[in-house]
């Protein structure tokens, strides 16, 4: 019997070995299906395509035979990669930390469109070699909002007014060109991890 069909565009969120010398296992993220569990055969043939690789977006054509739990693709075609991502070790290790957030955390359905967007753009603002500490200051917050957590009610209020105006630039303006002190942000970021680990169930590794 043929399996479960699916098509949707998706970001690689995950790569990890699957235990078999066959398959890889990749976490992906669809704004339509949220998480996806898939494998990818590993071939040693010429393929037509670039492979799949972490933070890349790709349409991707599954196939389940285990009522969605886990997906194989049979193909996929790149919609947009962000190799600039690569080229930064705290840009990296942000990229990765949102991956995180997202992959090991439910999304609402009503989340997923503003997830995704989320996603893009912060991605996109690594790529571009925005200062990874804002971006993951600005995604945190803006990810916590969207799933409707109390931050701006309640982390934002415990926050001096002088604070309060500086995370207010650095969430709501366009990053590019912002340059707050470095131990600013860290102290904003530190604080706003500390809430989110006292007052929700967001994991964030």
């Amino acid at each position: 019997m043929p399996g479960q069909p699916l098509t949707t565009v998706a970001l690689i969120l995950g790569r990890q070995a699957s235990g078999s010398d066959t398959f890889e296992q990749l976490t992906a993220f669809s704004e339509e299906h949220g998480v996806l569990l898939c494998l990818r055969r590993l071939s040693t043939k010429a393929a037509s395509a670039p492979p799949l690789d972490l933070f890349d977006e790709a349409e991707l054509s599954l196939e389940s035979s285990s009522q969605g739990r886990t997906w194989f693709i049979r193909e996929h075609r790149h919609v947009r990669r962000f190799p600039g991502v690569g080229r930064s070790y705290d840009a990296l290790r942000t990229a990765a930390a949102l991956a995180t957030l997202v992959s090991r955390n439910p999304v609402a359905d009503e989340s997923r469109a503003p997830v995704t967007a989320l996603l893009r753009q912060s991605l996109g603002a690594l790529e571009t070699g925005a200062r990874p500490d804002l971006v993951w200051l600005k995604a945190l917050f803006l990810f916590l909002r969207d799933e409707g957590y109390p931050v701006k009610q309640q982390w934002w209020q415990q926050l001096a007014a002088a604070d309060r105006d500086a995370a207010a630039q650095i969430i709501h303006q366009p990053i590019a060109g912002q340059t707050p002190p470095a131990a600013l942000v860290a102290d904003l970021t530190r604080r706003l991890q500390d809430w989110v680990a006292a007052d929700t169930e967001i994991r964030l590794r």
